[in-house]
């Protein structure tokens, strides 16, 4: 290890010189077992290890998450996978996976168009099962505490022996003062270090009192994953992962509407009829994911179009009719919701229920908190105050 790190540039080509050191002279806190690490890559590998620490402590359960362009477009905990997600993910051929595996497959599964290229970070020493699967993801890089030697010998083969491995040191603790500099003006804060757990779920403002314990671990996990979003952020949570993450919008209910969608089309891929889509044989896992998605979407025509669908389809498949969609989506219930700042209006209720959302945490403290209490009453949701923002940039 070394105090300095030059790299080949910034956030683009033209931005150069560029490195990450440490400003106190002592050793970077990790070591590049293999690759050569971008700016980009690291950013998006110290933000995501510092999520899936938090939802290790928090839960007790290995997690991982998948980063793109400083936002996670997943993250997870090692809960195990049916049979059915097993196969949306396109992990049904590996046998059985270990508790990290199913926290990785889950995370690079809630929205595998944002994932593809993704940077990954990992709570607990990488096995090979897991490396086998991150092996043939397009992935830039991996960080985690450590890796088996089998494990790194898979991932070193990689992108023909150029993919990036990271080890960081996980007693490493950051100074309490952070910096950075805009318009040659730096800035200066404490670190967030809030502890997100569930006391913070304590304040239920809702008729409706009842957080099942099972409900409290997916509203922390929706609150950790918000701290390291860039905001305004707004996730939704499933059986210990999450199925839609909305980041970077302006408006609150853009933000709703964003990760909505996400869950609804995770969702919608357990649909038995895109389960049975005929895919060739051929046919590359990021092109299925494309074709799933335009499939599912508003232009299906595309895909189903004469001279279009023969490239992926072995017979044309059926389109997915609006009532189709909608019958089951209504199957989607019981999923949590974190806000990263107060929902302004009662619209994002409206929004989230559309989803299947029956459990809310956000922070509270709007003028129309009223409205917002009176939408969760109409429909039986519980909603926490957790009187703290979350904002990240």
């Amino acid at each position: 290890m070394s105090n300095e790190m030059q790299l080949k540039y910034g956030c683009n080509p033209n931005q150069k010189p560029s490195r990450v050191f440490m400003e106190d002279g002592s050793e970077l806190p990790i070591e590049v077992l293999n690759g050569k690490p971008g700016y980009i890559n690291l950013l998006d590998a110290f933000n995501g290890w510092q999520l899936v620490r938090e939802l290790k402590k928090a839960t007790g359960l290995p997690a991982a998450t998948s980063f793109k362009h400083v936002s996670p477009a997943g993250a997870a905990v090692g809960q195990p996978l049916s049979d059915t997600l097993k196969k949306i993910y396109w992990v049904d051929d590996l046998g059985e996976l270990s508790p990290l595996a199913c926290a990785y497959a889950r995370a690079r599964g809630a929205d595998r168009m944002s994932s593809y290229g993704d940077f990954i970070a990992l709570s607990d020493i990488c096995d090979a099962c897991t490396a086998k699967m991150i092996h043939r993801e397009v992935s830039d890089g991996v960080i985690a505490p450590g890796y088996t030697d089998e494990a790194l010998e898979i991932l070193k083969s990689k992108r023909k022996g150029t993919y990036n491995i990271i080890k960081i040191d996980e007693n490493y603790v950051p100074a309490p003062i952070e910096r950075k500099q805009v318009y040659g003006v730096t800035f200066e804060q404490g670190r967030n270090e809030l502890d997100i757990n569930s006391e913070l779920l304590a304040n239920v403002v809702t008729d409706n009192k009842n957080i099942p314990e099972d409900k409290k671990r997916d509203l922390i996990i929706s609150l950790i994953t918000l701290k390291y979003t860039q905001s305004n952020s707004v996730c939704y949570v499933k059986d210990g992962q999450a199925i839609g993450i909305g980041a970077g919008q302006q408006s609150r209910i853009h933000c709703t509407r964003l990760a909505g969608q996400k869950a609804d089309n995770w969702w919608l891929r357990q649909c038995p009829k895109v389960m049975d889509l005929p895919f060739k044989d051929d046919v590359r896992r990021a092109d299925r994911d494309n074709a799933i998605d335009v499939y599912m979407g508003d232009e299906w025509e595309d895909i189903l179009r004469d001279g279009e669908w023969e490239r992926v389809f072995t017979v044309k498949p059926e389109p997915l009719t609006r009532e189709e969609k909608k019958e089951w989506l209504a199957k989607n219930t019981d999923v949590c919701l974190g806000s990263d700042a107060f929902f302004p209006f009662g619209d994002n209720i409206e929004r989230a229920k559309k989803s299947g959302v029956a459990y809310i945490a956000q922070p509270g403290g709007s003028i129309r908190d009223d409205n917002v209490i009176e939408t969760c009453n109409k429909y039986g949701m519980a909603m926490a105050f957790t009187g703290i923002r979350l904002f990240h940039h």
